[in-house]
């Protein structure tokens, strides 16, 4: 992961947001912090300045990247970065920005600081219960650190109630220093047909935690039952976890049906969902599941599991089922291939839910707990 920072300066105000996610490939914390970024942009006052900061070794920061922002780009490695930060607690982000009165992360671990006040993010907790699922620096630092560092943090921000109410729980993080600042829903028109035999899809990284086992299960039983089923189709990168899988195509009955199709750049993400003939997410945890809410906004019926945040976000849009019951997934997918009428249901409920859903009420909503937190120690620093 390279990191990649952005500064916001309201008159007086100088907020400090970590973009690192989405230097590279926009997998779905970078598409968060794009589309929020973004929209701070887009909120700002003619007096506010936008800045993105950059540390990599190798990737440079296109100075376009934001419309309204301007860009610092360090040449400092990330893993050498993170590893200072979470370890020592430095260097203090003020050296690469300079003074700055937030500086707010995109991850669970608090950036250093001089005197900014300090928030993070957080998206799901599955590192806790699961860190074979993980790797690197999140296997190495999360479980141990991300506790303190959210104590400490003078606001959390979560991605959904379902998030909230677990970092409240678990972390032990007070419930008013805790607000919800949701993915938003992409600017897209619902297509105007439904593909009846549309390929089924799969939108996610192909890891342990995104179940694609019992995905690929269901499938196979949905063959049993509907022979001439549609493709499978596994859009997202593959990371070594993922060969059993991906050797599991190559073999009957999955061979010539199931196609892999690799990372998603966003500017194709639509075609594929007007292609689908449905979106299923058999996720063991999400902490909020951006292709669920993509899918509503195309016009695609989605089925997810029970992992996490899915229910909240899918609503009556969906159904729900626990991620290892892999009969009811295909029994689902076999419905939307034959019964119209709950497709034609599945899309309307769908739409009306994805309109609940806009990046510009996050960023709003950013905006105020940065006043809030910035007026708080300021009220400290008086008494």
């Amino acid at each position: 992961m390279s990191p990649l920072l952005l500064v916001l300066r309201w008159p007086g105000v100088r907020i400090l947001l970590d973009y690192r996610p989405a230097l590279r490939e926009r997998t779905g914390v970078g598409e968060y912090a794009h589309q929020l970024a973004a929209a701070l942009a887009r909120l700002m006052q003619p007096a506010d300045h936008l800045t993105l900061f950059s540390s990599s070794w190798k990737d440079r920061l296109p100075a376009d990247r934001v419309p309204g922002a301007s860009v610092v780009d360090a040449r400092v490695p990330v893993r050498l970065l993170n590893a200072a930060w979470h370890r020592l607690g430095w260097p203090p982000v003020e050296q690469f920005a300079g003074a700055i009165d937030v500086a707010h992360s995109m991850h669970p671990l608090l950036m250093p600081a001089r005197r900014a006040a300090r928030i993070v993010t957080v998206h799901d907790l599955d590192f806790l219960d699961h860190p074979e699922r993980t790797r690197g620096e999140i296997r190495r630092d999360y479980a141990s650190l991300a506790p303190a560092h959210a104590r400490r943090a003078d606001a959390v921000i979560a991605v959904s109630r379902f998030t909230a109410g677990e970092v409240e729980r678990r972390l032990g993080v007070a419930r008013d220093r805790i607000f919800i600042a949701s993915s938003g829903a992409p600017p897209w028109m619902p297509r105007r047909e439904q593909p009846s035999r549309g390929p089924i899809l799969f939108m996610g990284t192909l890891e342990p935690r995104k179940n694609v086992g019992a995905l690929l299960d269901a499938y196979r039983l949905l063959l049993d039952r509907v022979p001439d089923a549609p493709p499978l189709w596994l859009a997202g990168s593959a990371g070594n976890a993922a060969a059993p899988w991906l050797r599991a195509l190559e073999r009957p009955p999955l061979a010539g049906r199931v196609v892999h199709l690799g990372y998603i750049t966003g500017d194709r993400r639509l075609d594929l969902y007007t292609q689908a003939s449905m979106l299923v997410l058999p996720s063991h945890l999400e902490g909020f599941g951006i292709p669920v809410l993509e899918a509503m906004t195309a016009g695609v019926p989605v089925i997810v599991s029970t992992g996490g945040a899915l229910p909240e976000v899918a609503g009556d849009a969906a159904p729900a089922i626990p991620p290892e019951n892999a009969k009811a997934f295909a029994d689902a997918m076999a419905r939307y291939l034959t019964d119209p009428a709950a497709v034609a249901s599945a899309v309307d409920k769908g739409l009306v839910r994805s309109r609940a859903y806009t990046w510009d009420a996050s960023a709003r909503t950013l905006l105020q707990v940065y006043k809030d937190v910035i007026a708080r120690r300021q009220e400290i620093r008086r008494n």
